[in-house]
């Protein structure tokens, strides 16, 4: 694992990397970001309707395959209680 990935491994997907509480907070519900540009972060997801959370999720990046502007696709493992989300691939 290299120091960026071991920078992004337990954070909060869109949490400023000097935010002083970086990690989960407690009463929040987080999904698991698995493989792809944004693997290991965690995408808060609490409020979030069952319809939402089945539908997944395009999230801005600048580490996928399009850089800035680019979008990184993650969809709920079927399931799976411990709410991973796989990587599906980068859209523009």
């Amino acid at each position: 694992m290299d120091r960026d990935e071991e920078l992004l491994r337990g954070r909060i997907y869109g949490q400023d990397h000097d935010d002083p509480q970086q990690g989960p907070q407690p009463g929040r519900d987080y999904a698991e970001l698995v493989g792809g540009p944004l693997d290991g972060l965690l995408l808060d997801i609490t409020g979030w309707t069952r319809g939402e959370m089945d539908t997944g999720v395009a999230l801005p990046t600048e580490l996928g395959k399009f850089g800035a502007g680019g979008r990184a696709m993650y969809d709920p493992r079927p399931g799976d209680r411990r709410r991973r989300w796989d990587w599906s691939g980068d859209t523009p």
